[in-house]
């Protein structure tokens, strides 16, 4: 029996939650706010005769960025596999700041023409290239610190907090929605939100710095095990795992997005419900699905990951086309029925996605392999998700349509997980061996 390291103290673990929170709610609030804002960032920066138009070229920048994501993850998992769990963090939080205080002040399409769209691109991938280092990066951290057999319910703040992160930003809309004229919100209102982010990355960047390097990785450097080429180590040693990680994160990533950002735009542009009615309906459903995500991490602790994450994934592929019918109704109790019965299956894909980030891959290549694995996925099919939904939306004049992209990639994942996800629970995360791809039973089950 391999028993808990008695340096981790309760405390400290409290820290690394908090801390971890704190900085991983600054994170998605900056990356999640943009999608609140799309009609607006398609008025300002892609105008158009054809509203449609002006909304999908918005989403289509949110999407690209997640093309950036593969090679944040490269580098900012290099960083931590070589430098430390916390060095990365550390710079995860400075680039998301910076980049998003930036859109703040960006000039728009009528004052400098192409110009505009072009820099809101390259600060969008910039978003991106730090984002595709923070979930891996909080993940490795996070539970590289959590008590071996509560992981699932410490993992689940990092997905907690990201929903609660894209309510605050839908608050924030609503609000300068309701408070402002639309002349007022265009001109200046809608820059509010992205220069936060400045006083916001630097109360992250205070919090992060005051945490301690993770006892895995103290191990590593002590022992002298720190991998120096990580990348290609873990890309070649890992391989299986990385290409496991891509299925279940992208059922994770698209589910999010779909939920975070294709759903309010869907509820106002394809529904036509009044915005301000679609930003409350979809932060309500956000703080359900963040109050689910704790329940979600005891159940994968109670009976393991895989079969948690394979319930979610098949609750994705079974209940996606019944939640957007409930959704299209636009009858409000019955939109956050629809969005309720959609988060019910995320939470459970989402915080089994996180814990198995940093239980399936080995200690020195564990944020190479995972980075690798989660970036590809989502720049591959959940950054795209919003895009290509919007676009079903608006080809094929049936409201429920958009569910059959989520319905398609939930049920491959489903088959992926059902057939080759090993049950990592209780795994010793100092450990430098894969978990074998097909072992069912539970790993800590005589722990």
């Amino acid at each position: 029996m391999i028993t808990e390291d008695p340096a981790v103290t309760s405390r400290l673990r409290r820290r690394a939650a908090t801390a971890t929170g704190i900085g991983n709610f600054m994170e998605w609030f900056d990356f999640a706010v943009y999608g609140f804002f799309a009609t607006t960032f398609g008025e300002l920066f892609f105008p158009s005769e054809d509203p449609a138009v002006s909304l999908l070229s918005s989403l289509a920048v949110f999407g690209v960025a997640f093309f950036m994501r593969p090679v944040g993850g490269f580098v900012i998992g290099s960083v931590g596999d070589r430098k430390g769990r916390r060095a990365a963090l550390m710079l995860t939080v400075v680039l998301m700041g910076a980049s998003t205080a930036l859109i703040g002040v960006l000039p728009t399409y009528e004052q400098t023409g192409l110009l505009a769209p072009a820099l809101l691109l390259v600060l969008r991938c910039c978003q991106g290239f730090s984002a595709g280092g923070e979930w891996t990066g909080s993940s490795a951290f996070l539970l590289e610190h959590a008590p071996r057999g509560r992981r699932g319910y410490f993992g689940s703040v990092i997905s907690a907090t990201a929903a609660i992160a894209t309510v605050a930003g839908s608050l924030v809309a609503l609000a300068l929605n309701s408070w402002l004229s639309p002349e007022a919100l265009n001109t200046w209102g809608w820059r509010l939100p992205f220069l936060a982010a400045a006083p916001l990355a630097l109360i992250g960047l205070y919090i992060r710095l005051r945490l301690p390097e993770t006892p895995v990785f103290v191990d590593l450097r002590q022992q002298q095990r720190v991998e120096g080429k990580p990348l290609i180590t873990g890309t070649r040693k890992n391989a299986k795992s990385i290409a496991l990680c891509f299925f279940f994160a992208s059922v994770q990533g698209l589910g999010f997005y779909y939920l975070a950002t294709f759903v309010v735009n869907y509820l106002s542009e394809s529904v036509g419900m009044p915005r301000t009615t679609s930003l409350a309906l979809s932060g309500a459903g956000l703080l359900i699905y963040a109050l689910l995500c704790p329940l979600a991490g005891i159940l994968s602790d109670r009976f393991g990951r895989r079969p948690v994450n394979v319930i979610g994934s098949a609750g994705h592929a079974l209940l996606c086309f019944p939640a957007f019918m409930l959704m299209s109704s636009g009858s409000g109790p019955l939109v956050l029925l629809g969005i309720v019965v959609f988060s019910v299956s995320q939470a459970l894909v989402s915080v089994t996605t996180v814990v198995l980030l940093t239980e399936l891959f080995p200690a020195a290549t564990r944020g190479s392999g995972s980075a690798i694995g989660f970036n590809l996925g989502l720049a591959v099919i959940g950054g795209p998700g919003p895009f290509v939904a919007a676009a079903i939306a608006g080809a094929s004049g049936y409201l429920p349509m958009p569910a059959i992209y989520m319905t398609a990639v939930a049920a491959a994942g489903f088959f992926v997980v059902l057939l080759w996800l090993p049950e990592t629970a209780g795994r010793d995360l100092r450990a430098d061996d894969d978990v074998p791809l097909g072992r069912r039973e539970r790993a800590g089950a005589a722990l």
